[in-house]
């Protein structure tokens, strides 16, 4: 019976389970359990997109630009984010409006995730599912103006005179001038006042016995920690995003998931302020395992 559910996906493609039964002469439910553990030991592949009445689709390694024909039963959104990523090949995910933030990430069998370093910082991407890696950078130093390294061509050395050279010497060894001290950071000062937000932070962290090991303070209103958590089972790490916010949205989430990603991270998310009903609707979804508390 799978030798012939596998035959039948080489033969038709990406197929649904109701076909598969209707053509073996199976009830549904058999025909489900035979996938699943066909699934199981690698034999075929699950799609992440439904179609019909929500059913993923079946399909074998080497069957993934088929999918592209059930392109029409992605939802709104996620079918507009589609057909931008099939024409540009490759989107900056920090171009991209929050609502379309949020769909890239559910259309997982077209857009693939990657990150590339900008100035020392990771940032996220996202490259058409049949492009390379190398195809994908390509893209990516057009998009940013950045041209390929050449190497230098070797110049003849000339040595300067025996005179010169001694001078030169000699001013290497010379003590270097003192550089100037550098004031302290008094925007910092100004945060640490009784009442700031930044102030509330600590209270909270003091409060919840967390210990801040990295901090960056963006801005009264905004920050960012490493904090290490104490748990029944040892301290854990996280990667904290403070806003003072009357209203968290779905782009915040998503800025601060990316961030968290970066550092293999989960996320805690305290605010002033409450979600959305779109964000607490994606805390469920796409954010699993994000937490969010209010100060």
């Amino acid at each position: 019976m799978k030798d012939r559910i596998l035959q039948f996906i080489r033969t038709k493609g990406p197929s649904l389970p109701t076909a598969i039964a209707k053509e073996m002469g199976i009830d549904s439910l058999f025909a489900s359990a035979h996938l699943s553990e066909l699934k199981e030991h690698g034999k075929i592949k699950i799609s992440h997109l439904k179609v019909g009445g929500g059913s993923p689709l079946y399909y074998l390694a080497g069957q993934e630009d088929q999918l592209q024909k059930f392109a029409e039963n992605l939802g709104e959104k996620e079918k507009k984010i589609y057909d931008l990523l099939l024409g540009k090949k490759v989107i900056r995910d920090s171009s991209l409006v929050p609502v379309f933030r949020a769909a890239i990430r559910t259309v997982k069998d077209f857009a693939s995730p990657f990150q590339v370093k900008l100035n020392g910082k990771p940032e996220l991407f996202w490259k058409w599912y049949q492009l390379s890696s190398d195809e994908a950078s390509a893209i990516v130093r057009k998009m940013l103006g950045v041209k390929e390294e050449q190497k230098p061509k070797e110049k003849e050395t000339v040595k300067p005179p025996a005179s010169e050279q001694k001078k030169k010497e000699t001013q290497k060894h010379l003590p270097a001038e003192p550089k100037p001290s550098k004031p302290q950071n008094e925007k910092k000062q100004i945060l640490r006042e009784p009442g700031s937000f930044y102030d509330e932070l600590l209270s909270y962290f003091e409060k919840n016995k967390i210990r801040a090991i990295e901090e960056k303070i963006i801005r009264k209103t905004e920050a960012e920690f490493v904090v290490e958590v104490p748990s029944p089972v040892g301290n854990l790490h996280y990667f904290v995003k403070a806003k003072s916010k009357k209203k968290v949205n779905d782009g915040d989430l998503s800025s601060a998931f990316i961030q968290a990603q970066s550092r293999r991270l989960p996320v805690l998310f305290l605010s002033k302020g409450s979600l959305t009903k779109k964000a607490e609707e994606m805390m469920q979804t796409d954010f699993k395992g994000m937490k969010f508390s209010t100060l």
